[in-house]
């Protein structure tokens, strides 16, 4: 028999159950006026980027009056911890800058939905580079879309154009033309170089630039999972590179870090010097924009255009987010033509959208205009980085920055060098494959 107590008892629970179901709904965030609020963690939050997305939430806001953005801005050097902390606790985004270095991480924590079915039946079908989404996809286990891409960066070689047309010389399209380049650019007697190795703090990924845009091995692991690093063709590029140290290049840059790189370019005493689009403003504020001007990764001999993957920043739907549809929404508007021009013009990289290769800024940009160039080519070939191995930043920074200093030097052969960071990256590889089930 259920008594007065008890059925107010049951009456009381089902009201709360009923309570949480609904607090657990996707109306949570809806307001009585049918308006939905939806909030975003931008992932590198300051003077610089926190401007670009209050234009573009702005835009996104008069176009969708029915849907609130709630912005919040963290600094990047803090935005891998207060995602983990979010994941660990609650209290994630609906929506949230990501980037591929942090990709793997959240999606191992189940963090983030994909958004592959959303991408193929939307707005951005077929508008984003295939390049750029397979950055996205490698660095996943399942090789899926974690992430709508907004943007990513290239390796360029940078040159002194003044200094080529003294000399007489086009900016080459192969090494061998490249190597060429640089032995006529050097002149000792007045401390100029055709070209500065990056030595110090950083060197493994413009080596490794360099050493498969000569090869034109197009992956770090062959079919069977075995690391190409130590490929014949990449070993011989590398004795190449090398030939070079102290021949056509200062002697300082066994330990040369990007400053350093910068330093020696701009204060007039190298031709050539390999970075990427980031240090363009470097560049121009101090030799002017009539002395300088970037170059593509030189073909290899057989005509292969090979270059390496970089990061891709974008923005990622959260899991646990209860307004998805609203959140994608956002992401599929920041993506779209319009709004990712206008961040790429703004924060100075390459736009993920290829609609926006046509856009003028470009045209009248010749760095970004090469770049893109180069990336919607069908032609490149990307070398993708294996950043989804946890040890790969320990592996080609801690353990092989000394070493290939000894390899300039000469008192370490290329191939050694090249023998044992393959067989790290064979073993991580490996081990990265058995962790999930490959």
């Amino acid at each position: 028999m259920i008594t007065r107590s008890k059925h107010l008892a049951i009456l009381t629970t089902a009201l709360m159950l009923g309570a949480g179901l609904a607090a657990c709904g996707s109306d949570e965030t809806k307001s009585a006026d049918g308006k939905t609020t939806i909030t975003f963690w931008d992932d590198n939050g300051g003077p610089a980027r926190t401007p670009v997305w209050q234009h573009i939430i702005a835009e996104f806001q008069k176009a969708n009056p029915t849907i609130t953005v709630k912005y919040v801005g963290i600094p990047i050097a803090q935005v891998q911890q207060k995602y983990d902390t979010a994941i660990a606790g609650g209290g994630l985004p609906d929506v949230g800058g990501v980037s591929t270095a942090m990709l793997s991480s959240l999606v191992a924590q189940k963090s983030l939905d994909a958004v592959d079915d959303r991408l193929s039946g939307g707005a951005l079908s077929g508008k984003l580079n295939k390049q750029v989404v397979a950055t996205v996809k490698g660095t996943v286990p399942d090789g899926k879309t974690y992430m709508v891409p907004m943007s990513t960066n290239m390796g360029v070689f940078w040159y002194r154009t003044d200094w080529f047309k003294e000399a007489g010389l086009e900016a080459p399209t192969n090494w061998s033309d490249f190597f060429a380049a640089t032995e006529k650019l050097t002149d000792t007697a007045k401390n100029r170089y055709g070209f500065t190795i990056r030595g110090g703090a950083g060197s493994i990924a413009q080596m490794l630039e360099v050493m498969y845009g000569q090869s034109g091995i197009t992956e770090v692991f062959d079919a069977s999972g075995k690391a190409t690093v130590n490929d014949p063709k990449n070993v011989a590029a590398l004795e190449k590179l090398a030939g070079m140290y102290k021949k056509v290049t200062p002697e300082a840059d066994i330990s040369n870090d990007y400053v350093k790189m910068v330093a020696q370019f701009d204060g007039g005493n190298i031709a050539i010097m390999q970075h990427n689009l980031g240090s363009y403003t470097d560049h121009v504020e101090t030799l002017g924009k009539d002395k300088v001007a970037a170059m593509a990764v030189p073909k290899s001999d057989a005509g292969v255009q090979a270059i390496l993957s970089n990061p891709v920043a974008g923005i990622g739907l959260f899991a646990s987010g209860k307004q998805k549809d609203a959140a994608y929404k956002f992401a599929e508007f920041a993506a779209s033509k319009a709004m990712n021009s206008y961040w790429a013009e703004q924060t100075g990289v390459l736009p993920a959208n290829t609609e926006v290769a046509d856009e003028a800024w470009i045209q009248q940009s010749q760095h970004v205009s090469m770049a893109v160039k180069v990336l919607n080519d069908p032609a490149t070939k990307i070398v993708q980085l294996p950043y989804h191995l946890p040890e790969f930043n320990a592996i080609t920074k801690t353990d092989s920055e000394p070493e290939f200093q000894k390899v300039l030097q000469g008192s370490l052969p290329a191939k050694d060098f090249l023998d044992v960071l393959a067989t790290k990256l064979t073993e991580a590889q490996a081990a990265y494959k058995q962790r999930n089930g490959g």
